[in-house]
């Protein structure tokens, strides 16, 4: 990261303070000059406003080391958890009914869901295929309602 030269002064002399504050600032940086400066570090996360003394900033892990100082590791990142259906509620209903063998139909879905017909398939569009990635097929015999199943889960 390319810092200016008040960046680096005012980064350096936050490193020297026991809690990474920035409490000096050159005699020349006043004013709007001032509030440029800390807002930019702000943006590009060198800094941050502490959270109990207003008007007061601190240095942030990437602000140290915008200036060559170590900091702690970060925590790894958790992976995020994979999206579930809570039971006993009507997506899970839809879920059981796609589930089955002879798949279900419209009618059967709106009837076990009490939804209207184009809420159950945004919720086929949308909960079910892009949220919980599960594979939606659906088939039309001559005649009958089309049919829909879940085949396999891409999760």
């Amino acid at each position: 990261m390319q810092l200016t030269d008040t960046q680096r002064a005012l980064l350096e002399a936050a490193a020297k303070h026991p809690q990474k504050k920035l409490v000096d600032f050159p005699d020349n940086l006043k004013g709007g000059a001032r509030m440029k400066v800390i807002t930019t570090m702000i943006n590009t996360q060198l800094i941050e406003p502490c959270a109990d003394e207003p008007n007061v900033y601190m240095a942030t892990q990437t602000g140290m080391q915008a200036i060559g100082i170590a900091t702690q590791p970060a925590t790894p990142i958790k992976p995020q958890a994979t999206r579930t259906t809570r039971e006993g509620t009507k997506q899970t209903v839809l879920i059981d009914l796609l589930k089955r063998p002879e798949g279900a139909t419209l009618p059967q879905m709106t009837e076990a869901t009490g939804w209207q017909v184009h809420t159950v398939r945004g919720a086929m569009a949308g909960a079910l295929k892009k949220k919980l990635g599960l594979a939606i097929t659906s088939e039309k015999q001559p005649g009958t309602d089309r049919i829909y199943r879940i085949t396999t889960t891409s999760v």
